[in-house]
């Protein structure tokens, strides 16, 4: 199938073995009370990324699965040889958060890792990403905003086996102190949704999501010293502001760099998209 014919959000590539492998939230989803959503993770495979398979299954909600809605954002990380994917879901009697799957290829069924999620209990928490610095492995997420409206983007410090959390969440930046904040309540509430670490040489950048002007965007954080806990800023200007976001960027088999992230932020009638994208001037601020 095409790309421009799937239908996903919040896109997710991994680059393996000399192919692509593309993980999204299922865009069958109806939001509001009494929704309906489909309980499973699929992946696309391709190998010029324009051309890709058919989705195929690699998770289902089961009887006794901890999760039962919200089956949102699936990364998948290739650790220790291993696939690792951090998704978020709700459990039946907790704080929606995220937690870890396993399996031995980036296209196979994958197993529940951890006991549930690996955010705080008593936080209501999604979009969880994997980062290693200094051959340590942490989680960088969302505190989200329903929960305390200023939403943070936070980190955790995970067991060698990804298991578990083994330190306390330490905020990295907060979506209110962008000066292109927009309070989509009046009363405070700024968003912050699905980051993404990148890190060149000594330097390091994240990209995020949050709105600006009532639309869904992505925005760019900067550590000061090329570390997870340095100083975080915010760029006043966007990465993308027209209605899209929750993106990811990766570098293909022939070297160039691409932003890949959904639009429009609607569903059903979001799709994934791409644009090139240049490092040298993303990391130098132009």
């Amino acid at each position: 199938m095409k790309f421009c014919d799937i239908n996903i959000r919040d896109p997710f590539i991994l680059k393996y073995d000399g192919r692509y492998y593309m993980y999204g939230t299922r865009a069958k989803y109806t939001w509001g009370d009494g929704r309906s959503e489909d309980y499973g993770f699929d992946v696309y495979v391709s190998s010029d990324l324009e051309s890709w398979s058919e989705p195929k299954s690699i998770f289902e909600y089961y009887d006794g699965f901890f999760g039962v809605k919200d089956f949102w954002a699936p990364e998948v990380h290739y650790y220790n040889g291993k696939f690792y994917m951090f998704v978020t879901f709700t459990p039946k009697d907790g704080c929606r958060g995220t937690a870890v799957l396993v399996c031995d290829t980036p296209d196979g069924e994958f197993k529940v890792h951890s006991d549930g999620p690996l955010t705080p209990s008593d936080w209501t928490c999604l979009d969880g990403t994997f980062y290693v610095e200094d051959e340590e492995p942490y989680m960088i997420f969302c505190h989200e905003w329903t929960q305390i409206e200023n939403g943070n983007i936070c980190a955790i410090k995970l067991s060698k086996d990804l298991k578990k959390a083994i330190s306390e969440p330490i905020v990295l930046w907060q979506a209110g102190d962008a000066s292109w904040k927009y309070d989509i309540k009046d009363n405070g509430s700024y968003v912050t949704d699905g980051p993404f670490l990148v890190k060149r040489d000594k330097e390091l950048i994240a990209i995020w999501s949050s709105f600006y002007k009532g639309e869904y965007c992505e925005a760019i954080s900067r550590s000061d010293n090329g570390k997870l806990f340095g100083k975080w800023s915010i760029d006043d200007k966007l990465l993308y502001e027209k209605d899209g976001g929750h993106g990811m960027i990766f570098t293909d088999y022939e070297n160039n760099s691409y932003f890949i992230f959904h639009t429009p932020n609607d569903t059903p009638n979001e799709r994934p998209a791409m644009q090139k994208i240049n490092l040298d001037a993303l990391f130098n601020n132009k």
